[in-house]
């Protein structure tokens, strides 16, 4: 598949990857014997020195709505397997882009830090209903890949709308997981948590989307509305963690101390009072703050995501639409001091200007992963026809750029 590349971002690859082979081996006999690794991510700050030569951003169309089947694909979600192979799941919406109908969760596979990637599989669908919000997970210590969905009756949606039945009754809407043990070759048929993982009193619900985290102790963390789902052995059992209200659609990472940070979407009451991402931090063994918005997080009423790129030194990256009226303004912005302030940041779209990022339609959902080549791997939706949004094929890019692109080359203010 072809990779586009802007032109200020081309740089000699034949001697960039003969750098890179000979300092990742001189620096991984140098991390070996010092036995340091970053907390969540695995390869230390040292090796990161083959990234710093040339800033670097690539990205294709991976998921094209209107081929394969599909009208569109949305709600994006990737992660990095123990093997090393990426992962992007989507939801597959066969007849329109709305999120009701007949709707699959697909996924590909990438063996090459996302140079090149499988056919379109698929976890599950195949008419069954309206299958939606993938949330997937790693488990470091097993390798098993877990994917958490969302599920609803194809007769029915969240508003009763367009003929369809309303979501009104307490498991109308379930909780299914599927997971990997072949590093994402096959999936498991979907197993319904339901009875277990959606609170008394909920009729609408969705898990993440995006992803979950493994935190330092092992403890398997998924978001969802309302709560943190969690397991702390490897999956055997899982519960779920209320957490303060005001948010819906929400993103989590594990801070230095400990503690995890909740980056949500605000529900429209929330939103009202401050466009912002709205924020909480807390343990799953204790509890959780209220929800309040972070004042550099402009939001339009969307899903973002948030990743850990590094412990030491302490690198968190966020990327969403950093506005409060459109979509189509994707920044991805990065913290030193656990999410409290975000001192640097780039547009993804930064050789085009607003107005063509907005008529090419180019944002929306988006989820990150750190890859093996400690670069960021980034799925984001776009809308292929901004002039017809009701009919308009939504399709998903990859899009991967290394720390001195995001950074654009600043010196980094690390305490």
């Amino acid at each position: 598949m072809k990779q586009t590349k802007h032109p200020e971002y081309k740089h000699t690859n034949r001697l960039l990857r003969l750098f890179t082979i000979i300092t990742i081996m001189a620096l991984s006999a140098t991390a070996c014997k010092k036995g340091v690794a970053d907390k969540n991510t695995g390869p230390n700050d040292a090796r990161m020195a083959v990234t710093e030569a040339t800033q670097t951003h690539t990205y294709i169309k991976l998921f094209d709505g209107g081929a394969d089947g599909y009208h569109s694909f949305r709600i994006p979600s990737i992660v990095r397997t123990n093997d090393n192979t990426l992962l992007a799941f989507v939801e597959g919406r066969m007849a329109a882009n709305k999120d009701y109908g007949n709707i699959n969760v697909e996924y590909k596979r990438s063996a090459d830090n996302g140079i090149t990637w499988s056919a379109m599989m698929e976890v599950v669908g195949a008419g069954q209903g309206t299958w939606g919000n993938p949330t997937s997970v790693v488990d470091r210590s097993t390798g098993r890949i877990w994917v958490f969905m969302s599920w609803n009756s194809a007769t029915k949606n969240q508003g009763g709308t367009d003929g369809y039945e309303k979501i009104n009754t307490w498991g109308d809407r379930k909780v299914y997981y599927s997971y990997s043990d072949d590093d994402g070759l096959t999936f498991t048929t979907p197993a319904d948590m339901t009875s277990t993982l959606l609170p008394p009193g909920y009729t609408w619900d969705a898990m993440g989307p995006g992803v979950g985290i493994q935190t330092a102790n092992g403890t398997l963390v998924i978001p969802a509305i309302g709560r943190n789902i969690y397991s702390t052995d490897h999956g055997a059992t899982w519960h779920y963690q209320l957490i303060p209200g005001g948010t819906s659609e929400g993103a989590v990472v594990e801070l230095n101390d400990g503690r995890l940070m909740r980056n949500d979407r605000a529900t429209s009451t929330s939103w009202a009072t401050a466009k912002r991402r709205w924020v909480s931090r807390g343990t799953i063994t204790g509890s959780f703050s209220a929800f309040a918005p972070d004042d550099t997080l402009l939001d339009p009423a969307c899903e973002g995501s948030i990743v850990r790129y590094t412990g030491s030194p302490d690198r968190i990256m966020v990327l969403n639409s950093a506005s409060t009226e459109t979509r189509c303004k994707m920044r991805v912005r990065i913290s030193y001091d656990g999410g409290v302030t975000w001192p640097l940041s780039r547009k993804i779209y930064d050789w085009l200007t607003d107005d063509e990022a907005f008529s090419q339609g180019k944002g929306g959902y988006s989820s990150m992963v750190k890859t093996a080549d400690y670069t960021i791997g980034a799925l984001i939706e776009i809308n292929e026809n901004t002039g017809d949004s009701e009919n308009s094929h939504r399709s998903i890019e990859f899009h991967k750029f290394n720390l001195p692109w995001m950074t654009s080359g600043a010196t980094e203010p690390i305490p």
